[in-house]
This record gives C-alpha cells, structure tokens and sequence, in this order.
C-alpha cells in the first residue's frame, strides 16, 4: 500500500462513519504514523508504506471511529501559534480561548510591553495567575508573550499539571511559571513568590495588599444535565472536572470572581472565558460588586459571548 492508497482509505472509513472534518483527521492520522509532515506526504503519494507504519494508521483510524479525538491519538493541538502536548488528562485547547489571550493583552496595554517606551526602563514584574491551568495553554502563552511576567498556574488535577510543565519546558517559559495543585486560587495569598522560584519579585511578607497584576482563567463551565447533548469526543474522553462546572455550569465564577477580587491589585484584570448563555449570570456577579470596573463583554467569531474582562477598583 502506497501513500496515496492509506490516505483514501482512511478518509472514506472516516467519512462514512460521519466523523467530523475526516480529510484532516485522516491526513493528520497518517503524518503521526509516519513522522512525516503533510508536505511530505504529499510529495510522495508513490511512496510504499512499511508495515509497521500501515497497521499503525489503520490502528490509528479505528481508534477515531471509536470516537477518541485526533489530538489525544496525536498527543498535540496548537495554540496561540505554539504547539502543546495533550493527553487524556487535560483538555483539548480550543480556539476559543484564545479570546482570552487577545483580550488579556489588550487590557494590559502599555504594562504589557517589557520596558517603558518613554525611557527604555524595564517595565516591572508583572504578577500573572491563570486558574484551572489544564495543559498550560493560557499560562505559557502568556509567559511567551509577556517576557517580564512571572505566572502562577493552578489546576486540581497533579496529572494535568504534569502536562503543563513538560509544555512550559517545550517552550522554554518554565523558569517564570510555577504549577500549583489547587482549587482555583485557594490558599495562593499565603504564597511567598521567592519560595517558588519566582525571580525579582517582592516577598509576600513585605507586601502591601493584593499581588496580581493579572488572572485569567478558562473555568468548567458546562452543566451536568448537559452532558447528553455533547460530541461523544467530548462526553466520552475529555476529563469530566475540565468541562462540567456544577447542575447550572455557572457555579465556580462566583467563587472564583470573589478569590480574584481579593487577590488583584489596584487596576488589576480578570478576564474569564464564558459558557454558552452564561454571560448574563456572569454580569450579573460583577453588577453587584462595588469592587469592579471597566466590566466588558468580547464576542467570538460565531457572534456568541465568549470573554468577559473586568478591572479592579479599589
């Protein structure tokens, strides 16, 4: 069997099973087998297939048609331009949330930029803190971006943070992120950043208040009863306290909103990713508390509210 001939045949078991997007899935199914990219595969469609690579595949393909994710088989998916590593333990990163990241760095302006433009002065440390890191997506890309930031990333699950310090260090970013096993932001005012191996920045125990310049957070925000009504991808390989955030799917943003209130400094920024028709609940929380302003809504490109950012008053 040649290349072009596992390729067609891939497809058509893909497409007649009605997997989604199954010429990607098939194409991606096969550079994995191969260790080839897809400019390679296509310029040697002639080329034979060892069989070690063709029982990989086919192996590969009747895995998709049982319904794991390509990017589990894979072990990958990118985002933000960087490609991460993902397992069965973290959740798949979505390009949605990549809303997070624009409106994260659009709110942060001017403190984004590494030195002050009007003197060339390093710009201060910034304090960033990304809850329910799962595969590190937000965390690294962040600290990819923002070269002067020192992050704080936390998740409940240790297996999930395992991903996401291997990405750190794929990335070269894990000498400024430190993972913590954590209910969103629990316990994280009594965290010394000298004692994490965090450089330049202030002890807590001569801080003056709050310590974060920035907290982002793509929370589960799913509800339990609509579990029946998700891609079986998803429902049946995805880990369940990644996506289903209560009976309602809303129940963790207060907690964690009233957790960043008391956590952000003057000026500091929230920015959350939102659940299908969950932001009028969300609002709803900001409305009723004093402590918050410049609180706004960002679409995603479906025209559905997908961010919701807001600034610390005090």
């Amino acid at each position: 069997m040649n290349i072009r001939a596992a390729l067609k045949e891939g497809m058509a078991q893909l497409r007649a099973a009605q997997i989604p997007s199954h010429t990607l899935a098939a194409e991606l199914l096969l550079m994995h087998a191969l260790e080839r990219d897809r400019a390679w595969i296509y310029g040697h469609p002639e080329e034979s297939l060892d069989p070690d690579a063709a029982e990989k595949f086919r192996a590969l393909i009747a895995r998709r048609l049982a319904g794991e994710p390509v990017q589990y088989l894979t072990g990958k998916q990118e985002f933000w331009g960087l490609e991460f590593e993902v397992t069965p333990a973290v959740l798949i990163p979505r390009p949605e949330t990549e809303h997070v990241m624009e409106v994260a760095l659009a709110r942060l302006g001017e403190r984004g930029i590494k030195i002050h433009m009007d003197t060339g002065a390093p710009r201060e440390t910034l304090r960033v803190a990304d809850v329910g890191t799962g595969s590190g997506c937000l965390a690294v890309a962040l600290a990819w971006e923002l070269p002067h930031a020192e992050v704080v990333a936390t998740d409940i699950s240790e297996p999930a943070l395992e991903v996401a310090r291997r990405n750190a260090a794929r990335h070269g970013v894990a000498d400024r992120i430190q993972f913590l096993q954590r209910d969103l932001l629990t316990g994280l005012e009594n965290i010394d950043p000298s004692s994490i191996g965090l450089q330049h920045a202030v002890p807590a125990a001569t801080q003056n208040g709050p310590l974060y310049d920035l907290i982002v957070s793509n929370p589960p925000y799913i509800a339990r009863n609509e579990a029946g009504q998700l891609q079986r991808e998803v429902r049946d390989h995805e880990p369940h306290a990644a996506l289903f955030g209560g009976a309602a799917g809303t129940e963790m943003y207060q907690r964690l909103i009233d957790q960043a209130r008391d956590l952000l400094r003057d000026r500091g920024i929230l920015v959350l990713e939102l659940g299908y028709d969950s932001a009028e609940h969300v609002r709803g929380i900001f409305d009723a508390q004093p402590a918050w302003t410049k609180v706004a809504i960002t679409m995603d490109l479906a025209g559905i509210p997908r961010v919701l950012a807001a600034e610390r008053a005090r």
